[in-house]
């Protein structure tokens, strides 16, 4: 029961993070044969409690997923392919700059471009097809795992039951920044 009281306290310490903006993700994408190249960005992903987590030395897992889809006008959209990827942001102290997968963003973190992604196609498309691309961009910082930690640290306790589970799996997803996006695809 103590790590249950412990996880509450957390919530209600974490959840009192407001997000100031909003993230939001942006792409643009170019298709040369059955090659599509897709250049994701996402902005606003870290506001400051993010931020403060970051630079205390934890490191955000920043997951997305690209598809590759066919409009079809009256009907279900066709996925063709998709692909996900994942990065790590985190936070130099040495050199004062946040990196992401190795790369120093030298604007911080404002805005963080992803790695491009080349999706391949089986086939051609046909000449009037209507190619868009599909992005999801999630960014967790802190996730149930080290939440359970640090809820037995603070109680001094390693028992935790399936309730005080779910309310720190609801919490690290509650954490979590996530946006979706769509652009075209423009032919070269």
């Amino acid at each position: 029961m103590r790590v249950a009281g412990a996880a509450v306290a957390l919530t209600l310490a974490l959840s009192s993070v407001a997000h100031a903006q909003e993230p939001s993700a942006t792409c643009t994408a170019t298709r040369t044969g059955t090659r599509v190249l897709v250049r994701p960005q996402a902005h606003a992903f870290i506001d400051a409690e993010l931020d403060r987590l970051l630079r205390l030395g934890l490191a955000g897992k920043l997951e997305l997923t690209v598809t590759l889809l066919r409009r079809r006008p009256a009907w279900f959209d066709a996925r063709l392919v998709q692909q996900q990827l994942t990065e790590v942001l985190s936070y130099d102290e040495a050199t004062r700059r946040y990196v992401l997968s190795g790369r120093p963003l030298s604007d911080g973190p404002t805005s963080l471009p992803l790695g491009r992604t080349a999706l391949q196609l089986e086939q051609l498309p046909e000449v009037d097809a209507l190619l868009e691309v599909e992005l999801d961009v999630r960014l967790q910082v802190v996730t149930a795992a080290s939440l359970g930690r640090m809820a037995a640290w603070l109680t001094q306790s390693e028992t935790r039951s399936a309730v005080s589970e779910n309310l720190l799996r609801t919490v690290a997803e509650d954490l979590q920044r996530r946006a979706r996006a769509r652009c075209r695809v423009q032919a070269r």
